[in-house]
């Protein structure tokens, strides 16, 4: 008795390849499952394709999804705002004021783009500061931030 992949033998394997991945979570076997799927899908129209060209197109495919992966998509998948970061990442950030503070009453600033989803805070400073100046945040107060006169 001899055996023949047959195009839902690799349908079942893409599949069973993608599901594994919900246990591994290193996104990377899931291209070996989309590969083994598109094998299943050149094998419909083509069935004679012989076993070793089907092993060449799945190495082949399933290089070419994790490097596209890897080199394209994965990237833009990055987070870059500074959310979660709090307090290391507002110190040291530079912004413009525009209501100073005064005596109990807390002042305003703006970044000149938005810090952990907001570009406008309030400030506290022992600085004398006017509207217009450039200030740096030295430290955080609740929700108000330190700020120095840059």
């Amino acid at each position: 008795m001899e055996f023949e992949l047959l195009y839902w033998h690799w349908i079942v394997l893409g599949i069973v390849l993608m599901l594994a991945e919900i246990f591994l979570g290193s996104f990377f076997v899931f291209w070996f499952g989309a590969a083994a799927i598109v094998v299943g899908l050149i094998l419909l129209p083509f069935p004679g394709v012989s076993e070793a060209a089907q092993i060449i197109v799945w190495a082949f495919s399933s290089t070419v999804f994790a490097v596209g992966w890897f080199r394209f998509l994965k990237p833009l998948a990055v987070d870059k705002t500074k959310a979660g970061l709090s307090k290391e990442a507002l110190l040291g950030e530079v912004g413009q004021v525009l209501v100073p503070p005064t005596g109990d009453k807390f002042g305003k600033m703006r970044f000149s783009v938005p810090v952990l989803g907001s570009d406008e805070w309030l400030i506290i400073s022992r600085d004398k500061l006017i509207a217009g100046d450039r200030v740096s945040v030295v430290d955080l107060s609740g929700n108000s931030l330190i700020v120095t006169k840059a």
